[in-house]
């Protein structure tokens, strides 16, 4: 492989490992009780039923 070559795909490593570490931090310093539930559950008496004729 000439070097251009071995630049390039040195660097499309970087990024997904970049990539990669971000994603392992991001999971590992979740704080689930500090965010807002992005789908709230209705309540069942709020759920109206269809009747299939």
């Amino acid at each position: 492989m000439n070097r251009a070559t071995m630049v390039t795909l040195l660097a499309i490593g970087l990024v997904l490992g970049g990539m990669a570490v971000s994603f392992i931090w991001f999971v590992a310093t979740w704080d689930r009780d500090a965010e807002e539930p992005i789908v709230k559950q209705t309540p069942p008496e709020a759920v109206q039923t269809m009747e299939v004729a």
